[in-house]
């Protein structure tokens, strides 16, 4: 639902145009003309901006209010053009509520108390804290500075400095060690609209129950895949459809990964397991499998099937913290889970060229080397750290686990 303010202008026209069937918009008169910001780009850089209109809006009606009464989470978009004070009672109550985030701007009005988060940038927050005492400088340590300062006088729970590919900086009122969310990867392309999607994300992620620290993490990388992509300029934001596709499935990924080396004349090497609790020798083998080819993808028992192999209380990692721990290795280009006892039918889909297994199994023993030979691919086995095992780090665990709660002396 967007809460917004229109007029009879051919910009608010054009808005309702484009937003129709996307979104749910309630409007609040505008008196005036609808604001117009024309960019002026140089290189895919840009370079000036043209701002022309503007008008003040009227009195919220009662499908507004109705709206922000009822919202799961709000999202303010500030820029300093009244309508966030055209509402402003209704705002106050919902963060009361519900979870309220919002991004301000130096010309606008002050987040409501009671915010989750309010998301300024680096140079709104240098703006808005003009006035705070001692606080100077792009440092970390200042940014963190005029964080606290501003929870404080907003009385928000948190504010997220957006600080482009330094990530975003989270302070709490009352200072305390700030938590830094770095940047995934390093986004070259047009800014423009990375703090509006960043923003968004992270509402809506906190409306599906997420910390805000979790939330940040997941609009970090939301706002620099969005930068990556060609950010506003990017056309399929305005081609694609307007009910979202299905769910992303990083299963796919490593289908079309494999495609994509074998088309280039690259090696696909696939290695599989539980990975229940990942330790160096898990490490050192996937390190040494990943450069036996061009790419390596990982295939993962699911929580049921690690439970029929191994038996119950396993795994003691479920699959979603597994299946993240793996990507997050430099050495795992993608991660597959399949459900079956033993990995067959995904590599069946698959098709590596390489199989590889730890040096505790033998080439012989391997079910999966007489489905690699059926399209040319070999099995082989690569040396594995000794006395490495999940078995013996979870009995390890236990041993001291009972020697904390054993009575002393």
């Amino acid at each position: 639902v967007l809460v917004t303010a229109l007029g009879d202008d051919p910009a608010s026209e054009a808005v309702r145009r484009e937003l129709g069937g996307r979104v749910r918009l309630l409007e609040l008169p505008l008196h005036g003309t609808l604001p117009v910001k024309t960019r002026v780009l140089a290189g895919g850089r840009p370079v000036v901006r043209i701002d022309r209109g503007g008008g003040t809006p009227g009195e919220p009606d009662d499908a507004v209010r109705e709206a922000l009464a009822g919202a799961h989470a709000v999202l303010v978009a500030d820029y300093g053009r009244h309508t966030a004070g055209a509402v402003r009672p209704h705002l106050v109550d919902a963060a009361r509520r519900t979870p309220l985030v919002w991004d301000p701007h130096p010309q606008g009005d002050p987040p409501v108390p009671g915010a989750r988060l309010v998301t300024p940038n680096a140079a709104e927050a240098v703006a808005l804290c003009v006035d705070a005492p001692g606080v100077s400088g792009a440092s970390l340590g200042a940014f963190a500075e005029r964080g606290a300062v501003l929870a404080e006088r907003w009385r928000a729970a948190g504010v997220a400095v957006t600080l482009g590919d330094r990530g975003v900086l989270l302070t709490r009122p009352g200072g305390g060690t700030p938590m830094l969310i770095p940047a995934p990867f390093r986004a070259d392309g047009d800014p423009c609209g990375a703090g509006d999607r960043f923003a968004a994300t992270t509402v809506a992620a906190l409306a599906d129950g997420l910390l805000p620290e979790e939330a940040l993490q997941r609009a970090v990388a939301d706002a620099a895949a969005f930068v990556a992509a060609g950010g506003a300029g990017n056309p399929d934001l305005w081609h694609a459809p307007a009910v979202p596709g299905p769910a992303h499935d990083p299963a796919a990924d490593a289908f079309e990964l494999a495609e994509g080396v074998r088309a280039r004349g690259g090696t696909v090497v696939a290695t599989g397991g539980c990975f229940d609790l990942v330790h160096a020798g898990h490490v050192g083998l996937l390190e040494s499998a990943r450069r036996v080819g061009d790419c390596l993808i990982v295939c993962l028992n699911s929580d049921a099937s690690v439970t029929r192999r191994k038996g119950a209380g396993r795994p003691l990692t479920p699959v979603a913290d597994r299946v993240r721990v793996l990507a997050a290795l430099g050495s795992v280009d993608a991660v597959v889970v399949f459900e079956e006892d033993t990995p067959e039918a995904v590599l069946g889909r698959l098709r590596p060229d390489v199989w590889v297994k730890g040096g505790d199994y033998s080439v012989q023993e391997l079910p999966e080397a007489e489905v690699l030979r059926s399209w040319g691919g070999q099995a082989v086995v690569l040396p594995y750290l000794d006395g490495r095992s999940t078995t013996l780090l979870a009995r390890r665990a236990a041993r001291a686990a009972v020697s904390l709660r054993a009575p002393q002396g």
